[in-house]
C-alpha cells in the first residue's frame, strides 16, 4: 500500500531537471565511454524520435546529431513531411533513405501478402491492410488478432487470423524496422557515431519493438519515461505543435493504425497509469479508483501487462553464452600474466 493518492498527477515530470540529467548521460556515454563523435537516429515524425533528437541536440550540439528519414511504400503521407519538419526545426544534417526498394528485394511485401491470402484468398497487391487486437477492458475472453483488409473498390473485410498467418505477417513487416536499423548503423559507422534508440518506457517494458530492429541501439535516452512524460518533454523542449499533438501510430501497415488497436489495447495515457501503478505497488482497487474504472477492468489490464512482459523477456535477452566472458578485471589479470 502506498501513501500518495493515485491519479493522473503521479506522472508529472520535472522536465527541466530530467532534460539536464539525460543530456549529462548522453555526453558521458557517447563522448567519453564509447569515444564516438555524435549520434545517429531515425525520425518517424512521431513524438518519441522527435524528443530523442531534441535531447541529443541539447546535449551534443546540432553538428553532432545526424538524422535519417526512412519512409517506405506503406508509410503514412504525413510521415515524411513531419520528419522533415522536426529535422529542420532542430537544424541537423539529414539524409532521406526511401527503403521501399530494399523491402521489395527482400520480398517483404510479397511475404506479407502471401500470409494474408491464407485467410483472405482474394487479397492482392493493390489492397491495403492492418492487423488489430480487441480491447482489454471489456471482457476476459481470449484476445486474438484479426486482419482488416480494404479492396481497391473500398470494400472492408475483417477476418480472424490463424496463428501461422499472424506470425507470417509480423515476420514480414519486421523487415522494415531491421532495414532502418541497418541503415542507421551504416551511417553511424561512416561517421564514427553511436546509434540512439527511441522507445519510451511503455514500449520498452511491454516489448513493443522488433528484436535487432528498432530494439537495437547504443543508448535509449527515454526508455525510462512514460509516453505521457514524453509528450510533456516535447512541449518543454518547444517542439512544433503538430509533433506535440500527434497521436501515437505504428506507421507499419498500409491502413492507418493506432498503437492501441495493434498492441496495447488501451489508450497510452491509461496504459501509462496502470503500468505506473503496478510498478509503484498500488493495488488494482487503488488504480481503478484513481482512473474512474472498475477494479476487474484494471485486473484484466494488469494480467495483460504480465503476459506481455513474459513475451518481452526474449526480446530483451542478449545472446546466450555457454560461459560468461571474462570481466574487465579478469582481462587485465590475463594481460599481466601474459
Amino acid at each position: 500500500m502506498t501513501n500518495r493518492p493515485f491519479g493522473p498527477d503521479v506522472l508529472e515530470l520535472d522536465c527541466a531537471h530530467e532534460a539536464d540529467r539525460i543530456g549529462a548521460v548522453i555526453r558521458d556515454k557517447i563522448l567519453r565511454r564509447f569515444k564516438k563523435k555524435g549520434l545517429v537516429l531515425g525520425f518517424s515524425g512521431g513524438v518519441d524520435s522527435s524528443v530523442v533528437g531534441a535531447l541529443a541536440v541539447r546535449a551534443l550540439g546540432k553538428e553532432r546529431v545526424f538524422g535519417l528519414l526512412m519512409p517506405e511504400h506503406d508509410s503514412s503521407l504525413e510521415t515524411l513531411p513531419l520528419s522533415q519538419l522536426i529535422v529542420e526545426h532542430l537544424g541537423i544534417q539529414t539524409e532521406h533513405e526511401d527503403i521501399s526498394a530494399i523491402l521489395e528485394a527482400t520480398r517483404c511485401y510479397r511475404r506479407r501478402d502471401d500470409a494474408i491470402r491464407t485467410v483472405i484468398p482474394e487479397y492482392g497487391p493493390d489492397w491495403k491492410s492492418k492487423i488489430v487486437l480487441p480491447g482489454v477492458l471489456d471482457g476476459d475472453q481470449y484476445r486474438l488478432f484479426s486482419v482488416v483488409a480494404q479492396s481497391p473498390a473500398g470494400e472492408i473485410i475483417e477476418t480472424r487470423l490463424t496463428f501461422e498467418a499472424y506470425l507470417g505477417i509480423v515476420a514480414a513487416t519486421n523487415f522494415k524496422q531491421r532495414t532502418r536499423k541497418m541503415l542507421e548503423y551504416y551511417h553511424a559507422d561512416r561517421l564514427n557515431y553511436a546509434v540512439a534508440g527511441t522507445p519510451n518506457l511503455l514500449e520498452y517494458d511491454q516489448g513493443f519493438f522488433v528484436k535487432l530492429g528498432d530494439g537495437a541501439a547504443d543508448i535509449k535516452p527515454i526508455a525510462h519515461l512514460y509516453k505521457t512524460q514524453v509528450y510533456a518533454m516535447a512541449r518543454y523542449l518547444e517542439l512544433p505543435e503538430t509533433i506535440c499533438s500527434r497521436p501515437p501510430t505504428t506507421d507499419t501497415y498500409s491502413l492507418p493504425q493506432s498503437q492501441e488497436e495493434f498492441y496495447f489495447s488501451l489508450p497510452y495515457d491509461k496504459m501509462d497509469l496502470v503500468l505506473y501503478g503496478k510498478n509503484k505497488g498500488y493495488t488494482a482497487a487503488e488504480i481503478a479508483a484513481g482512473m474512474g474504472l472498475k477494479t476487474e477492468q484494471i485486473e484484466r489490464v494488469l494480467r495483460d501487462i504480465e503476459a506481455k512482459r513474459r513475451v518481452a523477456q526474449y526480446l530483451h535477452s542478449p545472446p546466450v553464452l555457454l560461459e560468461d566472458p571474462p570481466s574487465t578485471e579478469e582481462k587485465a589479470l590475463l594481460q599481466c600474466a601474459g
